[in-house]
């Protein structure tokens, strides 16, 4: 039997994946599929964390950019992530796997508030964390907290389960000629502007050396293939 490649793990999930062949909101057939999979990954012996965005919901950068305040904005997108964690904790938790899900701005009837330390004691009695409401601060995007929450739980590879099947130098769904990276460092992200993450997020793995795996999170069985060591998606390292 093939044995894990990674301990702990931090799985970014964009909201858009949540929504299915929809535009809008999270598609049940689509969350449950995720849940399936990460209770595989943890039957390996992965401890395995969250961060999830909101873009199926809101998209603060995307009201800002029509008149709307963008500190009020991207605090709305917060709350789209809560929506999104809970709804995923649920998935969770009805096959059953315990799960915790933890805020940066606080919400205690609902979740539990972001503290490092018990972040990591849930991960270490085998349950799984996700984390909602990104950093709790304006300005800063759900890849930023993917790679702060990285940094503060030990977290040994962010995977970022996206729509498409890895990094490309155009985007592959309006450029059929557009070329997939298997592998890329952090100043060739940075220098190209290739968009895996954003520059801080991309700064942060970087300064830490923490690799990043991009991959198509809609393929059944990607999670645990990375996880096996497989050759999947575009890997982002030093």
């Amino acid at each position: 039997m093939k044995r894990a490649h990674y301990k702990r793990i931090l799985l970014k999930i964009s909201g858009e994946v949540l929504t299915g062949e929809g535009d809008y909101g999270v598609d049940s057939v689509v969350i449950r599929q995720i849940a399936q999979e990460v209770k595989e990954v943890r039957n390996l012996g992965v401890e395995v964390a969250i961060v999830i965005g909101g873009g199926n919901i809101f998209r603060g950068m995307a009201a800002s950019a029509k008149g709307m305040d963008r500190a009020s904005a991207d605090y709305m997108g917060m709350l789209a992530t809560v929506m999104n964690g809970l709804a995923l904790q649920d998935a969770l938790e009805k096959i059953d796997v315990y799960t915790r899900v933890q805020t940066a701005i606080e919400m205690r009837a609902i979740a539990e508030p972001y503290i490092r330390r018990r972040a990591i004691r849930h991960l270490e009695k085998g349950r799984v964390v996700i984390f909602a409401g990104g950093t709790g601060n304006p300005y800063f995007t759900t890849d930023t907290t993917a790679s702060l929450r990285a940094m503060e739980i030990g977290a040994e590879v962010i995977l970022k389960g996206t729509k498409v099947d890895g990094v490309y130098d155009a985007d592959p769904l309006l450029n059929k000629r557009a070329r997939k990276y298997d592998e890329l460092t952090y100043l060739e992200v940075l220098k190209r502007k290739l968009k895996v993450m954003d520059a801080t997020a991309i700064s942060l793995c970087m300064d830490y050396q923490i690799p990043i795996i991009v991959f198509n999170l809609k393929r059944k069985g990607n999670i645990k293939r990375v996880i096996l060591g497989e050759s999947v998606g575009t890997k982002v390292g030093g």
